[in-house]
C-alpha cells in the first residue's frame, strides 16, 4: 500500500524538470507559482505521486522527496559536498546501518545528512563545527531532513582533538586537514578508513604527506565529474553546463604502527 502524505510532511512539488520545489505540507498554507496557487490542504491524505490542480487548472505532482532533494534545497552559507562526491565517499568509507562516524567540518550539513541517512537507525555521526552560526544552520537542515536524531553536533574546533575513539570512519572537510590527520588516526579503529575533501592541489599534497607520516596506507586521491545528458529524439547530447570541479577526495586506511 502506498504511503500517504500527512500534515507536516515534505513533498517535492513537481511541475516540470525545471520547476520543482521542496515544500512542507500544511493545511493552512498555499503555495504560489506563476502557474497558479496550490492549496496544500488538498494533498493531505493523498498518496505520494498524486496530482493536484492549481487555481489556474495546471497539474502539479506531489512526489516523495529524496536525500538529493533535501541537499539541493537546503540553506547553505558554505560550499557543500555535492551528491556526486558524497556517493563515492559513502562507498569508499564502507558506511552502512550501525556505523559510527566522526566528521570534521560540518558546514551546512550536506554530507552529514548523507552519512546520517546511511548509518541510521543504529549508527551515529559525531560532527565537529567550530563556527556556531554554521552549527545552527546545519542543525536546522538536518532536522528538516529528519536525521537530526542520528547526529551529534559538537560546536568545537576539531584541531583540539576528538572525544570519540574506535570509530568506523573519519571524514575531514577542512581548510587545513593535514593538521588533524594524526588526531583522526587516534580515534579510528585499526584498519578502518578515513577521507579528506579539499578543493586544491597544495591541500591534498600536504594531507597525503601527513597521512603517510601517520601510518595510513592505501592512500588514493580522486576527482569525480558528473555530466547530465539531455535526451530528445534526434538530438540527444550532453547538457551545455555542468558542475565540474568541486574538490579532490583523498582516501586512506589506518595501519597499526610497528
Amino acid at each position: 500500500m502506498a504511503s500517504v502524505i500527512r500534515e507536516g510532511d515534505y513533498v517535492l512539488l513537481y511541475f516540470d524538470e525545471h520547476r520543482k520545489w521542496l515544500v512542507k505540507v500544511s493545511g493552512e498554507r498555499e503555495f504560489h507559482t506563476h502557474k497558479g496557487v496550490v492549496k496544500l490542504s488538498t494533498i493531505v491524505g493523498e498518496p505520494y505521486g498524486a496530482a493536484v490542480k492549481s487555481s489556474l487548472d495546471y497539474d502539479f505532482w506531489a512526489l516523495k522527496p529524496t536525500t538529493y532533494d533535501f541537499i539541493m534545497s537546503m540553506e547553505r552559507p558554505t560550499q557543500i559536498v555535492y551528491p556526486k562526491d558524497a556517493g563515492i565517499i559513502l562507498i569508499k568509507l564502507g558506511l552502512g546501518p550501525g556505523s559510527i562516524v566522526v566528521e570534521a567540518g560540518t558546514g551546512s550539513g550536506a554530507l552529514t545528512l548523507v552519512i546520517a541517512n546511511a548509518v541510521k537507525p543504529d549508527g551515529h555521526v559525531y560532527t565537529y563545527e567550530a563556527r556556531p552560526e554554521f552549527a545552527k544552520i546545519a542543525s536546522r537542515n538536518l532536522k528538516k531532513a529528519g536525521v537530526l536524531d542520528y547526529v551529534t553536533i559538537r560546536n568545537v574546533d576539531a584541531g583540539q582533538g576528538f572525544d570519540e575513539t574506535e570509530v568506523d570512519a573519519v571524514m575531514l572537510d577542512l581548510a587545513e586537514p593535514w593538521k588533524i590527520v594524526s588526531k583522526a588516526y587516534r580515534c579510528l579503529k585499526a584498519g578502518s578508513p578515513m577521507a579528506s575533501f579539499s578543493p586544491t592541489f597544495n591541500q591534498i599534497e600536504k594531507t597525503v604527506g601527513a597521512m603517510k607520516r601517520s601510518q595510513f596506507l592505501d592512500v588514493e586521491t580522486i576527482e569525480c565529474l558528473l555530466r547530465e545528458i539531455r535526451v530528445e529524439k534526434g538530438k540527444t547530447r550532453p547538457v551545455t553546463f555542468m558542475i565540474g570541479h568541486t574538490g579532490y577526495i583523498t582516501f586512506a586506511r589506518k595501519a597499526l604502527k610497528k
